[in-house]
């Protein structure tokens, strides 16, 4: 058996410019990076947004989610790139658009995210990696800020800009948790004023969720420089644009703004652009990607991070109000193994038969079925196979999910790529051409910034109540006065219960929520609230990743997962 890097270095990638040809994209419209990447123009870009801009002209809208993540792993882009693959193997002209993946996870605990077996999208070692820059440019645009934000301090400080209350971080695409809490500005009067300063990682930061959500050079500016920064000393807020630099960081980003393309095992297109974590961050990728992908193709799978609680409720809620966008069918991906662990199983017994555990996990999947619902949108389960699932485990799967009005199919992507996979295709076109799709918010842009976080946490999350400290309520308060009212509300929690707390796994409900930290992200056009032990810099774990990953002379990557 190999394994997934394996698999995907064995396969004859097409030149990317014969892949675009099949969504209709000339090679003039494209600008390569090297045989196998391209970046899509801007003026293509702007006739792709010209195109959705009317619903009757867009594909149909197929978002994959899952169930909370366990140890025992999930497979959601694998099952993602396999349900394009097999809409393709079916007929169907299909363009999958996903998130970029981060340095954090590919060396420390998760690994890369271009799916597994033979539902891979290539080169995977390229775009686990470095790929086209669009990371680093985000990370460097962010650090040019807080340079500039700390130059303007040492340079007369014109602006008044008073130190202690500066909150935009710098970042880095990597799990370092030494950066978290840091002393700047130490050495002499030259180096600077002396200052708590602080790292997130960068796919956490407040340019990741501007340069994915927005859809132009002028919004990018606009919202750049619309970003809060810090106070003056007499407590007024400051924007970026301010400082009067918003064109230079414009100009870092000027591609990164733009989706890359890439292609699956089976040569099949799939825009990958943008890469905000879905616990600390919104957790989809770019509109500009899933506007090319719903301008080329007749029906885009999508994904969002994590489980139905955090990604979904984040495309919902933020992408598509920001967007304009709305599903018509969610892919919920379950695993028998999953679900046992939910139910009180430990990794080390996964392998032995279990319906009782089985049907006590099935409480979480129950869960997000339910969420899904309170959108309007009706889901379908995929089940993804694992070779030691037994045919009694999977039947009573299906019958579980049935009961709760949901059906599900199993799904074999990683062992037999679309092929694997077009059961769940059928299923998803047949729910998608039903017109049962009534989507609508989950909660309305006139309430308050506070009810909004209690709607989530008690409609999504199953909390009985929301506790806020008296200083997290007085900037809400705060930020309402200064207009930001209207704006929907990204909270950042553990992925791995639907509580705030990781322990609580299963279907935690009737627990106190408590809040622990607000920032607003004016620029993004969402308020970040910070809810138990979340972390926005993740550390390493004791193995990390990186110990397994190695190249040899000539350039061959291994241990890469």
């Amino acid at each position: 058996m190999f394994s997934d890097i394996e698999i995907a270095q064995k396969n004859e990638m097409a030149p990317i410019a014969d892949v675009a040809k099949k969504i209709g994209i000339d090679e003039n419209c494209l600008d390569f990076y090297g045989k196998y990447k391209a970046k899509i123009t801007m003026p293509e870009l702007r006739k792709f947004q010209k195109k959705v801009l009317d619903p009757k002209n867009r594909g149909k809208l197929i978002l994959t989610t899952a169930v909370t993540p366990t140890p025992a792993g999930e497979g959601k882009s694998t099952v993602s790139i396999g349900l394009g693959d097999g809409l393709n193997k079916i007929g169907k002209k299909a363009v999958i658009a996903l998130r970029e993946p981060s340095l954090g996870p590919c060396f420390g605990i998760k690994g890369g995210a271009c799916g597994g077996g033979y539902a891979q999208i290539v080169p995977m070692e390229e775009i686990n990696l470095h790929f086209t820059g669009d990371i680093h440019a985000i990370s460097i645009a962010n650090n040019l800020i807080a340079a500039l934000i700390d130059n303007h301090i040492q340079q007369g400080n014109a602006l008044h800009l008073d130190p202690r209350t500066i909150i935009w971080k710098r970042c880095v695409d990597l799990n370092d948790r030494a950066l978290r809490n840091i002393t700047i500005g130490l050495g002499g009067r030259t180096d600077g004023v002396p200052r708590e300063d602080h790292f997130v990682i960068s796919v956490a930061s407040e340019l990741m969720a501007i340069v994915c959500l927005s859809v132009s050079i002028s919004d990018l500016k606009k919202r750049i420089d619309n970003i809060t920064i810090c106070q003056t000393y007499d407590k007024r807020a400051v924007r970026f644009g301010e400082l009067k630099c918003t064109g230079a960081i414009a100009a870092l980003l000027k591609d990164a703004i733009r989706p890359n393309l890439v292609q699956t095992l089976e040569k099949n297109p799939v825009f990958v652009h943008g890469g905000p974590f879905a616990n600390i961050a919104q957790g989809t990728n770019s509109i500009n990607a899933t506007y090319s992908a719903l301008a080329c193709g007749d029906y885009v799978v999508t994904e969002a991070g994590f489980a139905a609680d955090l990604g979904a409720e984040k495309f919902m809620d933020i992408k598509c109000r920001t967007a304009g966008l709305s599903p018509d069918v969610v892919v919920i991906v379950a695993t028998v193994r999953a679900l046992k662990m939910h139910g009180g199983v430990a990794k080390a017994d996964l392998s032995t038969p279990d319906t009782d555990s089985l049907r006590k996990g099935f409480e979480n999947l129950a869960v997000h079925i339910e969420n899904i619902s309170k959108f309007g949108v009706p889901s379908v389960v995929a089940i993804n196979k694992f070779v030691t699932d037994t045919e009694e485990e999977i039947e009573l799967l299906k019958k579980l999910c049935a009961e709760k009005g949901s059906k599900a199919v199993l799904c074999e992507g990683w062992g037999k790529g679309g092929e694997g996979m077009t059961d769940l295709a059928h299923a998803v076109v047949e729910i998608a051409e039903s017109g049962k799709s009534k989507f609508h918010y989950l909660y309305e842009s006139h309430l308050s910034l506070a009810d909004k976080v209690r709607v989530i946490a008690t409609e999504i999350y199953r909390a009985k109540s929301v506790e806020f400290p008296p200083s997290v309520l007085k900037k809400l308060r705060e930020y309402e006065e200064r207009g930001f009212k209207e704006l929907p509300v990204c909270i950042a929690k553990t992925q791995n219960s639907i509580s705030h707390d990781p322990k609580l796994i299963g279907a935690p409900k009737d627990y106190v929520f408590p809040v622990r930290d607000c920032q607003l992200y004016s620029g993004a056009g969402f308020v970040v609230v910070l809810a138990g032990d979340i972390m926005t810099m993740p550390g390493l774990p004791k193995l990390p990743a990186a110990l397994n990953i190695d190249v040899d002379d000539d350039g061959k990557i291994s241990g890469l997962f």
